[in-house]
């Protein structure tokens, strides 16, 4: 049963007991958005059914083909502007042919998912957010359970696989088409030879960082589903909540993808 309704909590009146009380808040929302990604984790053995196979494939094509536009101007403008700044320090030195070497390093390990996990975020993690918000204050949610029919299972497992699926290959399309941005500022800009760019960035490409940013990359996909599908189920207040759920979704997508990132690299580095 997803729980839907507000806790309400006694009004505390000293400042440390207010403190508390919102931690213990936090906690909570915490742990139920926790239980809802392993709760879909929980319904993946029924990803191979006719009807799930089918809704798994409509939220591939939503996940990965239909944010490709907006992936593929922000991988080359991140891909040039890294090549850009770059550049202009490396130049103080004459170094400026190892940009292919910075540009990889940096795509691969970093900002490939990086900014693939906030393109995701703010485009599918939200629409999922505003969707499923959607169909909990038109009381959908609720005669979906009323028909035995679990949501996690019809509704967030599907997303779970797609965004699993999804996000590793959006993350390795950024980096390729950064490095490909960055080429064309490095050899428009400092004249660094296509030939030597790639080599170098070819050169410094390793197996490690490549795992590394994959890994960060399903990790940031099961944080916008879990996380967009939690505050849509818990949305309230019409269509006001819906706004609500949706912004909040987001910013918790931001922040998160931002922290995790960075402990997964402290944690392979």
């Amino acid at each position: 049963m997803i729980i839907r309704e507000p806790v309400i909590l006694p009004e505390r009146k000293g400042f440390l007991a207010k403190i508390g009380q919102k931690v213990v808040i936090l906690i909570g929302e915490a742990g139920r958005c926790a239980m809802v990604g392993i709760g879909a984790f929980a319904q993946m053995p029924h990803v191979f059914n006719k009807r799930s196979r089918g809704e798994v494939i409509r939220q591939l094509y939503i996940c990965a083909v239909k944010s490709l536009p907006v992936v593929t101007v922000v991988a080359f403008f991140i891909g040039m502007v890294l090549a850009l700044q770059i550049g202009i320090e490396l130049r103080h030195f004459n170094q400026e042919h190892l940009i292919g070497s910075v540009v990889m390093a940096t795509m691969l390990r970093e900002m490939g998912p990086f900014m693939s996990g906030l393109v995701i975020a703010a485009s599918v993690g939200a629409s999922m957010a505003a969707q499923m918000g959607t169909m909990t204050v038109n009381d959908e949610i609720a005669a979906l359970e009323i028909m035995s029919i679990n949501p996690l299972r019809f509704l967030v497992m599907p997303r779970m696989v797609a965004m699993i699926i999804a996000m590793p290959l959006l993350s390795f399309y950024t980096c390729m088409l950064g490095l490909v941005g960055g080429g064309v500022v490095g050899y428009t800009q400092f004249t660094v030879p296509l030939t030597v760019y790639w080599t170098n960035a070819m050169d410094f490409a390793n197996l490690r960082s490549f795992h590394v940013g994959l890994f960060k990359a399903t990790i940031f996909g099961i944080i916008i589903v879990t996380v967009s599908c939690y505050e849509g189920f818990t949305t309230t207040r019409g269509a006001v909540g819906v706004g609500h759920a949706t912004r909040t979704s987001v910013v918790l997508n931001f922040l998160l993808i931002l922290i995790v990132g960075y402990f997964v690299t402290r944690l392979f580095y």
